[in-house]
C-alpha cells in the first residue's frame, strides 16, 4: 500500500524527493467512478491498460468498479488475483493460442473479442468448442476529427465481415455481441451515434440477436485548452442511438472508460535539476510520465513548490527538458511558472493519471516508480 500524506506539500517536506513522485487522489477516482456508474445505462468496465497501478485499481474497486477490460494475460492475472469478485473480459482482438487457453482454464475467462474469422476459429479450437463462450465482434468505425488516436486504423471489421462473423459464431453455439471504439479522448459525442448506426447496419445484415453491445472507451478528460462537451451529452447520444436498435431486453450494454476515470486523479511531482534562462531541466520527461504531451499534444496544468521561502516571481513561460541524454526529450509546450523558480524547486504536473506510468520506459536508466496518496485539492480548473 502506498504511503499517505495530507498534501503534496507535506510529501515534499517529508521525502524531499530527488526522483519523480506520482501523487494519487483516490477521492477523484471515486467521484469519476460514481459518475459513470450512476449515469451510464449499463455495465462499466475499466480499461486496465490506461493505468494498471495496484493502488489505482484498488481505488477503482473501492469506488464500485467490478468489471475490467483486460488486454493481456498479466492484466487478467492482476485483476483476478487482486479482486476475486471482479469480472474480466479479454478485449484484445489478437491473442496467442497459449494465452487463450490459460485465460480460460486458469482464470475462467469466457468473454473474448475478435475482428477476423481466423481469430474466431483460433478461440474455438483452443477452447474445444463454444460452450459457455461469448464472442464480441469488433467493428471498424470512421476516423473522428476530435479524437487523439484513431484506434480503428488497426482493429475492426467492416459491416459485411462483421455480420458474417456474427452469423458464424452464433451458428457454432456462441453467445454473440458487437463492440466498437470511436478513438481515444473523443470530444465529439455524435461519434457514438454514428458508430451505433453502423451497429444497426450489421444487425440488419446478420439477422442475429446479440446478448451484448460494447460502446468502448474514448470518453475524454479535461486538459488545458480542451473544449470538452458535458459528460451528459455522451450519455444522451449513446442512449438515443441504442434505442433505435431495438435490441432484445436482456442485451447488456457496456462501456470501457480508462482516461475519463483516472486522468484527473494523479499528478507527478518533478524536481528542477538545472535552470538555463527560460529552460528548466527536470527529472521526468517524454520517455517517462509525459509521452502524451508529444504523442497526443496534451497540455497539462502545473504549479511550483519551494520548501524554504516562497516563489514570488511573476508567471513566466518555461521550456521543460526531460532527464535523458536524448535531445528529443523536451516537452513540446511551455509551462507558466514563477519567474524565480530555480534548481532544487519542485514542479507538480497534474492530470497525468492516464497513459503515464503505463507508458514509461527505462531509457537511460530513468524511470518514475514512486507513488503516494495525498488528500489535498488538485490543481484548479483548467479552462
Amino acid at each position: 500500500m502506498a504511503k499517505e500524506f495530507d498534501s503534496v506539500r507535506s510529501m515534499i517536506e517529508a521525502l524531499k524527493p530527488s526522483y519523480p513522485v506520482y501523487c494519487l487522489r483516490p477521492d477523484i477516482i471515486n467521484q469519476a467512478a460514481g459518475r459513470f456508474l450512476e449515469q451510464f445505462p449499463g455495465r462499466v468496465l475499466y480499461a486496465v491498460k490506461c493505468n494498471p497501478h495496484p493502488d489505482v485499481l484498488r481505488a477503482l474497486h473501492k469506488g464500485g468498479i467490478r468489471h475490467f477490460d483486460t488486454a493481456s494475460l498479466p492484466e487478467i492475472a492482476q485483476v483476478r488475483e487482486s479482486f476475486p469478485d471482479a469480472a474480466c473480459y479479454f478485449m484484445h482482438p489478437v491473442k496467442g493460442r497459449a494465452v487463450i487457453g490459460t485465460a480460460a482454464k486458469v482464470y475462467e475467462i469466457d468473454t473474448y473479442i475478435v475482428d477476423h474469422p481466423s481469430e474466431l476459429n483460433k478461440i474455438l479450437q483452443e477452447l474445444g468448442g463454444a460452450e459457455g463462450l461469448t464472442i464480441y465482434v469488433r467493428l471498424k468505425t470512421p476516423p473522428v476529427d476530435g479524437a487523439f488516436y484513431h484506434l480503428a486504423s488497426k482493429f475492426g471489421a467492416d459491416v459485411d465481415d462483421a455480420a458474417a462473423m456474427l452469423r458464424d459464431a452464433a451458428s457454432r453455439g456462441c453467445r454473440v455481441g458487437l463492440a466498437f471504439h470511436v478513438g481515444s479522448q473523443c470530444l465529439v459525442p455524435g461519434a457514438y451515434g454514428e458508430a451505433l448506426k453502423i451497429v444497426g447496419d450489421v444487425l440488419e445484415k446478420a439477422k442475429v440477436d446479440i446478448v451484448g453491445l460494447d460502446v468502448g472507451g474514448g470518453f475524454p478528460a479535461e486538459y488545458l485548452g480542451t473544449n470538452m462537451p458535458p459528460f451528459e451529452d455522451f450519455i444522451r447520444e449513446i442512449e438515443e442511438g441504442v434505442k433505435k436498435l431495438k435490441l432484445r431486453r436482456d442485451c447488456v450494454l457496456m462501456c470501457e472508460p480508462g482516461r475519463a476515470l483516472v486522468a484527473h486523479a494523479i499528478s507527478v511531482v518533478t524536481q528542477v535539476q538545472l535552470r538555463k534562462d527560460d529552460q528548466l531541466y527536470i527529472n521526468d520527461g517524454v520517455y517517462g510520465s509525459l509521452s502524451e504531451t508529444v504523442d497526443a499534444g496534451v497540455k497539462l496544468p502545473a504549479r511550483a513548490h519551494r520548501l524554504n521561502g516562497a516563489l514570488t516571481g511573476a508567471p513566466k513561460d518555461f521550456i521543460l527538458n526531460g532527464p535523458t541524454c536524448d535531445s528529443l526529450d523536451v516537452l513540446p509546450s511551455t509551462f507558466s511558472l514563477p519567474s524565480d523558480i530555480d534548481e532544487g524547486d519542485w514542479i507538480e504536473i497534474d492530470r497525468v493519471g492516464a497513459y503515464s506510468s503505463a507508458l514509461a520506459t527505462r531509457f537511460n536508466g530513468f524511470t518514475p516508480e514512486t507513488l503516494v496518496v495525498v488528500h489535498d485539492q488538485a490543481i484548479g480548473s483548467v479552462r
